[in-house]
């Protein structure tokens, strides 16, 4: 199946910033950083058609992977948990 990745920021080290590619089916979102070399640890924000995914996401024919990694600093001891924050769980999950 045809799938469209696109990197942003430092992964473009890892490929071209997009690329159109077949991939088999049943491929997950895990399987194509896999297959890119992207460190298993690396946080990153996986996005495929516009949604936020985890890495167990199947992919489908025609979907658009966009794999960002994290674009802003820590937090501040003081500063309240938000929505946006990466140590909120639902957000921990999604990284």
């Amino acid at each position: 199946m045809k799938i469209t990745i696109k990197l942003f920021a430092s992964l473009k080290q890892y490929g071209p910033e997009e690329q159109e590619t077949t991939v088999p089916e049943n491929m997950t979102v895990a399987d194509v950083i896999k297959m890119l070399k992207i460190p298993d640890k690396m946080p990153m924000l996986r996005i495929v058609n516009g949604e936020h995914v985890d890495k167990n996401h199947h992919l489908k024919e025609g979907d658009v992977l966009a794999l960002f990694p994290p674009i802003a600093g820590g937090q501040h001891k003081r500063a309240q948990a938000s929505p946006f924050c990466m140590t909120t769980e639902r957000n921990r999950r999604l990284w």
